[in-house]
């Protein structure tokens, strides 16, 4: 449990010293903005990995007994959020994390008019699920700190965009999307149109759902069939 809390801080550590302008402006003039985002990337998914690698070494201290049918909420969500992840990872989005603009129609925006931050509600999507299926203290460690850091992530990263984008420009591009899922399609301002988003955040995401299930039990140790 002591690796895990230590993890906990380096992530959030991690997390809160970039963000802090002074900070942020000193390492991208060093280096220069996509060296920033690549460098930064490496180092958030290596804490990351550390802090599964952690979660999966801590002790098992129940705090609630999980029922049978609570195993079926992170099956039937996951496709979502690995459908979520590819799509951030190879689409076009200037509004969210990565900010590649090449190719990104504000008219048909692909994924983003779903959500204009994929990438995050993956995770939240992730960790939202797996909640009730665990009932341990290193379970609620770790999916309520990836849960409450991904849900403060969408305003301040529209926050930081509308700034760098300009008020007209942000306006433009973000006209058919929403920072909450679906939101702008429910409200009529965005169509969902399966052929914008494409087949391979589909095809890629359901793969990769499924190399999670294979590889769940000899990473985590845990089966994440419910049979």
């Amino acid at each position: 449990m002591t690796e895990l809390i230590f993890a906990v801080l380096v992530f959030l550590a991690t997390h809160a010293i970039p963000a802090a302008k002074p900070i942020r402006a000193a390492l991208i003039g060093r280096g220069g903005e996509r060296a920033y985002l690549i460098a930064y990337s490496m180092l958030s998914l290596a804490t990351l990995v550390w802090l599964g690698a952690a979660y999966a070494r801590a002790p098992y201290l129940e705090i609630w007994p999980p029922a049978a049918w609570t195993r079926w909420l992170p099956l039937l969500v996951m496709p979502f959020a690995c459908i979520f992840l590819v799509a951030a990872l190879i689409s076009p989005n200037p509004l969210s994390i990565g900010g590649r603009s090449r190719g990104f129609d504000a008219a048909r925006p692909g994924i983003a008019a779903v959500t204009r931050h994929p990438l995050i509600w993956a995770f939240v999507l992730w960790a939202a699920a797996h909640i009730p299926a665990n009932g341990d203290v290193a379970s609620l460690i770790l999916f309520g700190l990836l849960l409450a850091l991904s849900l403060a992530g969408p305003p301040s990263l529209d926050a930081k965009r509308r700034a760098s984008l300009g008020e007209e420009r942000w306006r433009h591009l973000a006209r058919a999307t929403s920072g909450f899922p679906f939101v702008a399609i429910i409200s009529g301002r965005a169509r969902l149109r399966l052929r914008d988003i494409g087949p391979w955040p589909i095809i890629g995401g359901l793969l990769l759902y499924v190399l999670l299930i294979l590889l769940h039990a000899p990473l985590i140790g845990v089966s994440p069939l419910p049979i």
